[in-house]
This record gives structure tokens, sequence and C-alpha cells, in this order.
């Protein structure tokens, strides 16, 4: 009996996908659940399991195809009633003791044209991770490298490109990479944000010293009972929903010519990956105290550099913030993620010379940015909005209190 492997269902707003790699070529044994290729959206990296055991008897889809929702990708010849494979127990022990690797070291074993049996595994249980990989491929001669190494990468790139460390200078090598899908999806929601709204940026500074001396005093208990550090994005995530909920049309947006007021607080937090950058949602952070959200902060910082994201993660908001400030950005005009209607960009905390009371005094200071879209945010709504984030953030007492 024959099983069809399809493509599982894609949401709405994704149309199609692309094969990225099987991991298993006709004729081979697969077992149930076992991944057997990945699928890249402009979201999300997907694993299709093995619907069945059996032998993989046809690939119908080959690498780099586009597919849609219910597409067959392979067919798996299944075991008779009652029959099981002679290998079957013993490669369900090989699973369980080698784990495959994520979608992200797949597809930068794929590139550089390593074989994973060939490489000591540092992960749980012994799982390949990407650093195993990176740093397998710096051990490497500078002649092995080029004859596993390709001039042209032929496949999408799951990050930037693996360029040769030890190119002689002056060589006028280059490097052919097409885009990755979401990247080319974040480069059309960019130009569209542009193009389609009246987008200007506010900015102003926040003094940061009573947030710090706060998270200082309480970080060690708040990691012992909580299990989970203590960050500034949970600050800001509190104060910023603060502010929406004073100033509702910065959490609206446009719909032809309606606008579309949410009564709900949704907010993406902006977070770089090997794929690109990608904006998790924090769904009802009115309803979430400071350690929900520095959990789910943590838990999808870990799911983007796994590639572990689900569509739903990476659907809706009504508000993003991306923190520019960790790779050490003093000021930026963040750009607006359509349909959303503003975002606010953090940056890098300096110690600054400020004048108080007549008095010139060293703060830990941060600016801020906010872009919003003129169409329906007019710039007293959007100076006083960002006032009242800056608010919260030199009272966090505001925060508490919800004043």
């Amino acid at each position: 009996m024959k099983t069809p492997v399809l493509v599982p269902n894609l949401p709405e707003s994704v149309a199609d996908a692309t094969l990225v790699a099987w991991h298993k070529k006709a004729g081979e044994m697969v077992e149930k659940g076992e991944n057997l290729v990945d699928l890249e959206t402009d979201k999300v990296v997907l694993e299709v399991p093995a619907p069945e055991s059996g032998i993989l008897s046809e690939v119908m889809q080959a690498n780099e195809s586009t597919v849609t929702s219910g597409t067959t990708l392979a067919l798996i010849e299944t075991a008779q009633a009652g029959a099981t494979p002679a290998t079957s127990g013993s490669r369900k022990q090989e699973a369980k003791s080698a784990p495959q690797p994520s979608p992200t070291v797949r597809r930068l074993l794929l590139e550089t044209g390593f074989n994973a049996d060939g490489i000591p595994a540092s992960g749980k249980n012994g799982r390949l991770t990407k650093n195993d990989v990176l740093t397998y491929m710096k051990s490497q001669s500078k002649a092995q490298r080029k004859t596993e190494e390709q001039t042209t990468v032929s496949v999408e790139s799951s990050g930037p490109p693996v360029v040769d460390a030890g190119m002689v200078p002056g060589d006028r090598a280059e490097q052919r990479v097409p885009m990755t899908r979401l990247r080319a999806r974040v480069a059309e929601r960019l130009i569209q944000a542009q193009r389609a709204t009246a987008m200007l940026t506010t900015f102003n500074e926040v003094d940061l010293r009573v947030t710090i001396d706060l998270r200082n005093r309480h970080k060690e208990g708040f990691l012992k009972k909580h299990g989970v550090k203590l960050g500034f994005m949970s600050f800001f995530v509190k104060a910023t929903t603060m502010a929406l909920q004073q100033f509702p049309i910065v959490n609206a947006s446009v719909d032809d010519n309606d606008i579309i007021y949410h009564g709900y607080y949704d907010i993406g937090i902006a977070v770089a990956s090997d794929r690109g950058l990608v904006v998790p949602i924090l769904r009802n952070t009115d309803q979430m105290n400071l350690p929900s959200i520095e959990k789910q902060i943590r838990d999808f910082g870990a799911q983007a550099k796994d590639g572990r994201l689900s569509f739903e993660d990476l659907t809706g908001g009504t508000f993003t913030i991306t923190n520019g400030g960790v790779f050490g950005s003093m000021l930026s005009t963040p750009i607006i993620n359509p349909p959303q209607s503003a975002i606010l960009g953090m940056h890098a905390i300096k110690d600054r010379a400020i004048v108080e009371q007549g008095e010139v005094l060293i703060r830990p200071m941060m600016y801020l940015a906010l872009s919003y879209d003129h169409r329906i945010i007019d710039g007293r709504e959007a100076v006083l909005f960002l006032t009242s984030i800056k608010q919260g953030l030199e009272d966090p007492d505001r925060l508490l209190l919800n004043i």
C-alpha cells in the first residue's frame, strides 16, 4: 500500500512554499514521524514528517520546487499488516540516540557540503549544533575547504554565505546567493510600507537610572523565583502597552478608507535569526506580567535560533518593538510593519551628561524613536505616546499603578 506525503495546510496568508532539502532518498527506509523534507515559506521553515513507516518508493518533487497546500511530495510503500521491517528497532534506537539537527543546521550542512556523521556533536543528547559545524569548518585546511565548497551556492542560504576565510588578499572572487523567501518577503514589506504609508519619525530620550536600579536590586531574586533573567524588554513592553491603552489610535490600522481599532494588545518583538529578521508576537500584553513576558521572549529567541517558530507565532500583531541597541545602534528610524501603524525603536544605553535643576549629572540615557503612519496618527498623539513610554520607564511605579 502506498501512502502519500503531502504538503501540510498553509495559512491563508501563505500562498506557497519552496522545497529546500530532502533528507531521504527514494528506496530508503523511513520511520513514522521522521522528518523527510524541509519546506521554506516567507515566515518559517516547515518540517514534513513521514505519515507512516515504510520505504520511500517515489520522490515526486525536487529541491527548489514551489509547492502548495496538499501537493503530493512523495509516496511511501508501507509494510503489510503485522509485518515489521527488520531494521525498524535499530533505526528507532539510532534516531533516539542521535537526534536530527535543526533546519538551520541542516541548511548549513547542505551549503558547506559537510557530512553530519563526521562532525563531533556537542548538543543535548548528541544533537549537532550550528557552532559544531562552524568549528569543524574552521578546522579544515584551505585546500580541503576549496574542494568541499562551491564558488556559487545554488540553494537559498539560511543566513550569510559561507565565505572562505583564507581567501588570498587581492583575489576578486564573487559569490552569488539567492535571497531566502523570508528576506525577499521582508524587502517586499519594507517597500510596501514606504509606498503605502505617510511615515514620519519622532524622537525622545529616556533616563533609565531608576529602571536599572530596580532591575539590579531584584534580578537575583527574580531569576531564583521565576527561572528567567530580568531584562529591559519586559519594562518596555509594559510601558508600551500602557501607552497604547492611553492612545488607541496608535494601536489601530488602516483598511482602505476605514480605521480598525483593536481591542487587544499584541506586540511584535523583532528578533534577528540566521534566516533574517522575524517578528514573533506577544499576545494580550495587557494581561501579562514581567515574568511571563521575559519567559516568552526567551522562548522566542531560542525558537528563532533553531528555526522552530510557527506560523501562529509570527501572525498578527498590532504594534512592534525593535531593539537596535543590542548591536550598538545609537539612533535609527525604524520602518513600520504593515498593516500596523507604528513601531518603537530602542537603542543603546549610554552614560551622558544631562542637566537636572541646574546641575550637570551623568545618567544612563537611551534614545527612543517612534515611526508612525501620519495618515491616521497626528504628530500630537505620536509625541504624547512616546512621552508616556518615557514616563513609564523613568518612573516604573506608574507601570504597577497603571497611571
